[in-house]
Order: structure tokens, then sequence, then C-alpha cells
């Protein structure tokens, strides 16, 4: 057979010039990268489902249904709080004002209830209106002024905290001087043998709506778009300001429901606490498989890493592991989950 030339042609089945050459196949490394690519929740779910294995084998008193149920406790506040960050996450920021607007709100709720005499609903309601205006004052700093969320945050860190000790004068306020309304997140009740607070049905009823929120609204698509890449989507047409400046007002508001949760966890409002809850917070994100370069992630997923932490936390002490080192595999933690997001973020199509 000839061309229009007279020249040859290669049988269809003969061989293909270079660069037509079919693909090689994927190694199962590769292939595991495609599928955490395309389903993140799968990597914290898998570490999460061996740590239960290995503290389960370590302790025989960790699967029991009461020390369950106090892993649930022990991480409603920081859950709660990483829900919040997840969100700005998203948006390719960070906030690390999660635990001064988180305590200022409580002590905001704690110091209207007891030194105004205001019954405990308004209380609380006005303190949740503070969290998320300060949740807003961020937003209008990163939308308006145009300053990195990192720079932000950090400076209403110390603005937040130092008026937190004002207001309180540096004194905790104790549960039995509030409303019972305040305290009633902390309050357990059975299911079976597992015993589970009101505060955590709050903090799973918060997951459900923004898991809501996020997949199947017009905002949510947006927050995504906007964390993906914040100029594609202004060409877009979204109102990108806009989308940050309610993403840091949603975060304030999500804190200060935090806030309620807190004040019913520890039976009081104490000014000299959530200074770890910053870093707390971040890691939950993180090894729940949030990018921290936004656009990637899933609220579940950030529920599934606070739960890691408190199971390594709880399985460590009923091991007999020192705090230092608790801490050690925590920061571990974190730097694998990060190395692993880099990872999977080079995977081609």
């Amino acid at each position: 057979m000839t061309d229009h030339t007279g020249g040859p042609v290669a049988a269809a089945t003969g061989p293909q010039p270079h660069g037509f050459d079919e693909r090689p196949a994927a190694t199962p490394v590769q292939r595991l990268q495609h599928v955490l690519h395309a389903r993140p929740i799968l990597g914290p779910l898998a570490v999460l489902l061996l740590a239960i294995i290995a503290f389960s084998l370590v302790s025989d008193r960790f699967l029991t249904a009461a020390n369950l149920g106090l892993v649930m406790q022990q991480v409603t506040v920081i859950a709660v709080l990483a829900l919040g960050q997840t969100l700005v996450i998203l948006t390719a920021g960070i906030d690390l004002s999660v635990g001064a607007i988180a305590v200022f709100s409580s002590i905001i709720m704690a110091s209207l209830a007891t030194d105004l005499g205001m019954p405990g609903v308004p209380a609380l309601v006005l303190g949740i209106a503070c969290g998320t205006a300060m949740g807003a004052f961020n937003g209008f700093l990163v939308t308006r002024i145009a300053l990195p969320p990192f720079i932000v945050t950090l400076g209403t860190l110390s603005i937040f905290f130092s008026l937190n000790s004002v207001v309180s004068r540096s004194e905790t306020v104790r549960g039995t001087d509030m409303p019972s309304i305040m305290t009633w997140t902390g309050i357990t009740f059975p299911i079976g043998d597992f015993r589970i607070t009101y505060g955590s049905i709050i903090m799973l009823a918060l997951f459900a709506f923004f898991y809501y929120a996020l997949g199947y609204t017009a905002w949510g698509r947006h927050v995504y778009a906007t964390g993906d890449d914040i100029e594609a989507a202004r060409l877009a047409g979204i109102r990108t300001g806009r989308v940050l400046f309610s993403v840091y007002a949603v975060a304030g508001l999500v804190y200060a429901i935090g806030a309620w949760v807190l004040i019913g966890r520890l039976a009081s409002a104490s000014p000299n606490v959530g200074i770890e809850y910053n870093l707390n917070s971040i890691t939950a994100v993180v090894l729940g498989g949030t990018s921290l370069f936004g656009g990637r992630g899933l609220v579940v997923g950030t529920l599934v890493g606070a739960l890691i932490v408190g199971v390594f936390q709880n399985g460590l002490q009923l091991g007999g592991v020192d705090v230092v080192w608790q801490g050690f595999a925590i920061g571990l933690l974190v730097l694998v989950a990060v190395s692993i997001d880099q990872w999977i973020r080079k995977v081609r199509a």
C-alpha cells in the first residue's frame, strides 16, 4: 500500500510513531495515589481504624463503652473548633485566633449571666453574636484591608486574649453560678452502655449541617472554588470577597457555639484555657485530609481527624506513655499527614 506520494504506508498493526505508545500501566503506588486523590476520606479512616486496632491490643480497657464515651466527650470541643477552622483552610487561609474567640465568647456569655444577671438564653445569644463579630472582623481585615490571613489572625489572637483578660479580670466563673442552660451541653445521657453529652449531639448536628452546606449549596461550591484558585473563581463571576468574608464570619459563629460546648465540658468559664486549641484544631483538619493549600477536603474528614487525635491521646495514656511522647506522636502524625497531602496533590490524570 502506498500513500498519495507513492511512499509506503505502515500497516495499522505495525509499530506506532514515538509519542503514540500506550501509557505504561500504573504501579500499585500510583493507583493508591489516584484513589486517595479521588476519595481523600479513605486515608484518615484507615489511620483511625489502625489506631483503634492497635490500642485495643495495648489495653483491654480501650474498647469499653465507658472509655469510648470518654473519647467522644474529650474530642467534642476540638471537633467543633476544627469545623470552623476547616471552612477557613478550604479557602487557603488559616485562623490562629480560634482559641481566643472561643474563650472570649465563653467569658462574655458567663459575664453577662453572672455579673449583669442576664437570663441564660439572651446571654448565650449575645455571646454567639460576639463570636460571630470577631470572626467577621478577621474577614474584614482579610478582604477589605487585603492582609494575609496568617498575619490577621496572629494579631487578633493577641487582641482577643487581652480583651478576655480585661473582661474576666483573670477570674474563672463557676458553672454553679451560671444559669443551667450554660452548662447543659456538659450533661451526659446513656445510649446503651455508651454515655454521650448534649454537646456531642450539637457537634454532630453542626457537622451534618456543614456537610450539606458545602456539598450541596452554591455557597459551598463557591468556597471550594475560591480556595482552589481565587483568580479563576473571580473570573468565573464568583464574588470572592464576599465568600471569604462570609467564611470568617461563619467560622466565628461556629467557634462561639464551641464556647458554649466548652463551658459545659469544663463546668466553668475560664480565661486560662484555649492556648492549645489553635494547634489542635489545625491538627484535626490536617489529619482529616483537608489540604492546607485550599480547595480540597471534607468536613467529615475533620471529624475523623479529631477522633484520631482523641484516640491517640487516650490510647497512649492507657498504655502508660508519658505526656511528652504523646505530643511527639501527634506532631509526627501531622508531618506525615502534610507529606501525604503534598504527594497526593502531585497526582496526574
